[in-house]
């Protein structure tokens, strides 16, 4: 998929993540001498993403610069085989320490995806910290003629940026997830950084960015870019307020993490009936986000967070 912006074409690059189309996207941006990525997948797309690339006329080794939203495995799990292609990573402060000695992501990885890491994810490798690029809240980043302005967006992780480039917000996770072209959103709140409270406060930041004219079009890594930004941004309020009000009801309750996963699963269920999505869109949402992978997140953000405060 191409996008044009004023001076400049974005592609979308499909991962075809675990076979699925339109699940996990790259986004590709060529200058005079290479091209940025924005986000690399996991180690288990980097076949497919470099594929994508040579239909395009690129080399891995062409790809100068990779701007990470955030340092979770499908969107950053092959940063460090960027890096030794020659790439600069580019990265959120808190999130750079675990890029060059991965230990403890990966260890948290585990005990949410336990022996599926290796099929989801594969080989995670190291990022030398001369490879590494640590940006601040709304510096600019200059690369080849290309200027983004990272924004520091947390709740769905510490460690996020969106990325706005040319009337475009690249939002990681932070935009929610939204596939197919379709009005539908969820939110991926996994562990161990969920905070709903620091998401409300991002996604005010956004919608104020909006107002003022940074950007009119949206691209959620799951997936895709969107012309209609503001009604994504307001859909997404009306979700934030919706998911804190479910899980403040579900909570008052003190279910174990079992049974919040089976009310979750309903809760994401019903949604998806009222939405009128067909089995195979359902499918895919779930690859994407799955459900089950929600509930410690929300477990641990109201023990934690919520419940401290």
């Amino acid at each position: 998929m191409i996008t044009q912006t004023t001076s400049q074409v974005v592609h979308t690059l499909d991962l075809h993540f675990m076979g699925l189309n339109g699940a996990i996207a790259s986004y590709l941006i060529p200058h005079a001498h290479g091209a940025v990525l924005i986000e690399c997948g996991p180690g288990t797309t980097i076949e497919n993403l470099s594929v994508r690339l040579g239909e395009l006329g690129f080399t891995p080794r062409d790809v100068t610069d990779v701007l990470l939203t955030h340092i979770h495995l499908d969107h950053a799990g092959s940063a460090g085989w960027w890096a030794g292609q020659g790439a600069r990573i580019h990265v959120h402060p808190v999130g750079a320490p675990h890029l060059a000695n991965p230990e403890n992501l990966l260890a948290s990885a585990e005990r949410i995806y336990g022996e599926m890491m290796g099929s989801l994810w594969g080989e995670f490798l190291p990022v030398p910290e001369a490879h590494i690029v640590v940006h601040q809240d709304q510096e600019p980043i200059e690369i080849e003629g290309l200027r983004f302005l990272p924004l520091d967006t947390p709740g769905h992780a510490y460690h996020h940026f969106v990325y706005i480039f040319e009337g475009i917000c690249f939002s990681g996770d932070i935009g929610g997830i939204r596939l197919g072209g379709l009005p539908h959103l969820r939110l991926p709140m996994p562990p161990p950084e969920l905070n709903l409270e620091l998401w409300d406060a991002s996604l005010e930041k956004l919608i104020q960015a909006y107002r003022s004219g940074a950007f009119t079009r949206i691209a959620p890594t799951h997936f895709g870019i969107y012309e209609d930004a503001g009604w994504h941004l307001q859909a997404l309020a009306s979700l934030l307020k919706e998911t804190e009000a479910w899980v403040a009801r579900q909570m008052a309750a003190e279910p174990t993490v079992q049974e919040l996963n089976s009310q979750f699963i309903r809760w994401s269920e019903e949604r998806a009936q009222e939405a009128h999505l067909s089995q195979e869109e359902r499918q895919l949402y779930e690859a994407a986000n799955p459900s089950w992978m929600s509930a410690p997140g929300i477990h641990r953000y109201w023990h934690k967070t919520r419940s401290a405060a």
